[in-house]
């Protein structure tokens, strides 16, 4: 009698855990993305309004279109891509929200024969809301 009791408990307090996601406070802004390269902390800043996304790395800005699947996921494909793999779609998604960051991972939409689909995860800070 004691163990679908302890079961209904343990479920019951699992299920009530929902991370935050105000997804829609990060669709356009100023923000800060930082990422392992090799050995040092790089930094790539963006900036996104609704169906564009300039992202700056290393001195060199570069466009992205941004078609939103709803309001936490989004495809980006690169407008002036300069090789295949910058051809490649980028699907991205909000895991959860907190103030001015937001938690995401994010993959490639689709995978080439006999590769194996790695999904990425970071944290970026929104910097402005403007659109700079």
């Amino acid at each position: 009698m004691r163990f679908p009791l302890i079961l209904l408990l343990i479920l019951s307090l699992s299920s009530c855990y929902n991370a935050e996601r105000s997804c829609d406070d990060f669709r356009t802004g100023s923000f800060e993305f930082e990422t392992m390269v090799g050995t040092e902390i790089q930094t790539t800043t963006f900036v996104r309004k609704d169906s564009i996304e300039i992202d700056y790395f290393r001195g060199k800005a570069d466009t992205s279109y941004v078609r939103w699947i709803n309001d936490c996921e989004w495809i980006s494909v690169k407008k002036n891509p300069v090789n295949m793999a910058e051809e490649q779609a980028i699907h991205f998604k909000i895991l959860s929200t907190t103030g001015d960051s937001y938690d995401f991972q994010y993959k490639k939409v689709i995978k080439k024969e006999n590769e194996k689909m790695t999904v990425f995860r970071g944290t970026a800070r929104k910097t402005t809301d403007n659109f700079e």
